[in-house]
């Protein structure tokens, strides 16, 4: 539709989310109109490098377009570039922040708040039910039933973002999150002590720097994600070189981010028994993984990620 408009146009297209392999890409009916729509872009950018092989795949097979070299595609005589992307942070934002004193104090408030646990562990997601907020929790209780002597070393904190708040799907995703959340409570809870503080809101920007200053634990294990920023930033705010990131397998960062620890979120014991490592974790191992984490944050921020995908589209 844009070229019929402007023949000679230069048209990039980036993919936020995850492409699927055609073995479920392939069930959609309208699969042939959406893959051509795409093909008439010059660049094609995906957050994953098996994104960007998944849509050459069924580019393929669905609409005849050949492949040029490893990874580029031609289609109806034209070139069609596939560039894999990952989308940044604006890293030195956010170690100016965890730096600032204000988010160093409202760190140090956050964990007295808690009790001052040995263990701060962090989940913070849209309330969305690509994010496994469910299964995380489930984990979690899974951690505190197997240490019931040591149960009050752990906090956990589970921010969840308001979404889509008039679906129904929605609501009742809400609804099954707390209560689960007021199940572990219950179970597991004493007076004057809670294991899971939950927020179910929008959270001033210097509120999430604090909390990812205060967590020892980031719990971030989606079931499908694109790329997942938290991951970013909260490497980005470890300025000591310690925490523990506890990664999905599934989520677009982890083809980066080699040094969390990976893990399959639908398997909840595995997350379990991770989770216990990563509170045991050792300092030195701890900051030998983050100091990798944090030069891979640092490398690419989201200046040299928009300069790349522009430096394509210019040399197309």
């Amino acid at each position: 539709m844009l070229r019929k408009s402007v023949p000679d146009l230069t048209v990039g297209f980036y993919l936020h989310i995850p492409f699927p392999p055609i073995e479920i890409f392939a069930r959609l009916p309208w699969r042939r109109q959406i893959i051509e729509g795409l093909l008439g872009a010059d660049v094609i950018a995906f957050q994953t490098r098996q994104s960007a092989d998944n849509f050459a795949r069924a580019a393929r097979r669905i609409a005849g377009a050949e492949a040029i070299g490893r990874r580029d595609l031609r289609w109806n005589g034209r070139p069609v570039h596939l560039q894999p992307a990952p989308i940044a942070i604006d890293t030195a934002e956010f170690e100016r922040m965890a730096r600032s004193e204000p988010v160093q104090q409202r760190a140090a408030e956050i964990r007295e708040e808690l009790g001052d646990p040995d263990h701060v562990i962090l989940g913070m997601d849209r309330l969305d039910y690509t994010k496994g907020i469910d299964f995380r929790l489930k984990a979690f209780a899974g951690l505190l039933e197997d240490a019931p002597s040591d149960r009050h070393t752990y906090g956990f904190i589970q921010v969840a973002v308001p979404s889509r708040e008039q679906v129904p799907a929605y609501q009742q995703l809400r609804s099954d999150i707390e209560q689960l959340v007021g199940r572990i409570n219950g179970d597991f809870g004493d007076p004057g002590w809670t294991p899971v503080s939950y927020l179910y809101r929008t959270l001033p920007f210097e509120e999430v720097i604090a909390l990812y200053v205060a967590a020892d634990v980031m719990l971030v294990t989606p079931l499908r994600d694109g790329m997942n920023l938290v991951a970013k930033e909260y490497a980005a705010c470890r300025l000591d070189d310690t925490g523990v990131l506890v990664l999905s397998e599934f989520a677009g960062a982890a083809e980066q981010l080699k040094a969390a620890l990976i893990v399959n979120p639908y398997d909840v014991n595995s997350v379990t028994a991770t989770l216990e490592y990563a509170t045991e974790m050792p300092v030195p191992e701890q900051k030998r993984r983050m100091r990798r984490l944090r030069r891979e944050v640092r490398r690419s921020d989201v200046f040299g990620w928009a300069r790349d995908c522009l430096a394509i589209l210019e040399d197309v």
